[in-house]
């Protein structure tokens, strides 16, 4: 632990943790648990425990297709809800009962439902960073690392794409088609939108990790390292995104910075990341410029990880009936970037 992370937590952070990381891998192996830990974990729990890393499309499947119980998710509740739907014989068990999103709260079923009601007959793509109600109630859902390709698949010169309005904006711009949002898109200009102009309808929701950089940053930034490679996610505002040399998925940025030979990098995101890459690419120079963290998965702790295993707390619970519909947009998706992992 100490040759990774030394260069990022001190001494006695390292000694402290390494308890923890000693008795949580002793007990998962106990219980035959597989834990799961996002991109945006602190470095000591992504770098030591975690059976699988990834991004959201990566970890579905790992979550579809485990035949270890429980499944300890590391990561915010819509996550843990995803490993649950795809997986429903499975005890799923998060962490911490307070990591939320503020971009699933966003947005609610009854407003998939409403928007059905205002744009009849036009699919509806949701970000997989919504709950399981949201997922339910629309045709299939996306990550940011297959978004065009899922909205492409469907064929249809309109397409609702919640609820991330600037991944959906980045998602157009790429693709091509007119950007509205829906509540600002007239009822009266939906009946004459010409089809001959392929349009995303968006809505209003944004991460509050992304929405805070600017391309007033990237500016100031390359005024003092000129030869910095910016990477930004694609939650961030598409001015951020224009003005970076790269932008993808957690997972794409990883490898894109694996690979790279650039004298340097930032990355735009969740900072935790780029502690993490640090650590993974040693020989990699990463700027410690971004102070942004997610509130949500910083409620996801070594300590309240133990506990899951312990105590087999907090037990991922979903009412069937929604499970089952939730299930269909799911399976679309992973059917659509990797057809053999559809399951039943």
């Amino acid at each position: 632990m100490n040759k990774k992370l030394g260069k990022l937590l001190p001494a006695v952070e390292i000694e402290l943790k390494a308890e923890l990381v000693y008795r949580i891998n002793k007990l998962k192996i106990e219980r035959g648990a597989i834990i799961l830990g996002h991109n945006y974990m602190e470095p000591a729990l992504y770098t030591m425990i975690p059976d699988a890393q990834g991004d959201s499309l990566e970890l579905s499947r790992i979550a579809a297709t485990t035949e270890a119980d429980p499944i300890i998710f590391c990561g915010v509740q819509f996550m843990a809800e995803t490993a649950k739907i795809l997986n429903p014989k499975r005890t799923v068990l998060i962490p911490s009962n307070r990591a939320g999103c503020s971009l699933a709260a966003s947005i609610t079923a009854h407003d998939v439902r409403m928007l059905r009601q205002r744009f009849p007959g036009v699919p509806i793509v949701t970000y997989i960073n919504t709950y399981t109600d949201v997922k339910a109630e629309v045709d299939v859902c996306c990550t940011s690392s297959n978004a065009m390709r899922i909205v492409g698949s469907l064929d249809s010169p309109i397409v609702i794409f919640l609820p991330d309005r600037y991944l959906g904006q980045n998602v157009a711009n790429e693709m091509a088609r007119e950007f509205r949002l829906a509540d600002e898109l007239t009822d009266t200009e939906f009946r004459q939108w010409p089809k001959s102009k392929p349009l995303l309808i968006g809505w209003r929701g944004v991460c509050e990790v992304h929405e805070k950089f600017t391309r007033q940053d990237i500016l100031d930034i390359r005024k003092q390292f000129p030869t910095v490679a910016v990477l930004s996610h694609p939650e961030c505002p598409p001015e951020v995104v224009a003005e970076s040399d790269y932008s993808g998925s957690t997972s794409a940025m990883i490898r894109y910075v694996q690979k790279s030979r650039a004298p340097s990098y930032l990355l735009l995101t969740e900072c935790s990341m780029g502690d993490n890459i640090a650590a993974e690419n040693p020989d990699k120079e990463m700027l410690r410029l971004c102070s942004v963290r997610c509130p949500h998965m910083n409620q996801i702790t070594l300590e309240d990880t133990l506990a899951a295993l312990e105590q087999n707390r907090y037990v991922v619970e979903i009412d069937k009936a929604v499970r089952i519909r939730a299930k269909r947009s799911l399976d679309r998706m992973l059917a659509l970037s990797t057809p053999s992992l559809a399951i039943d």
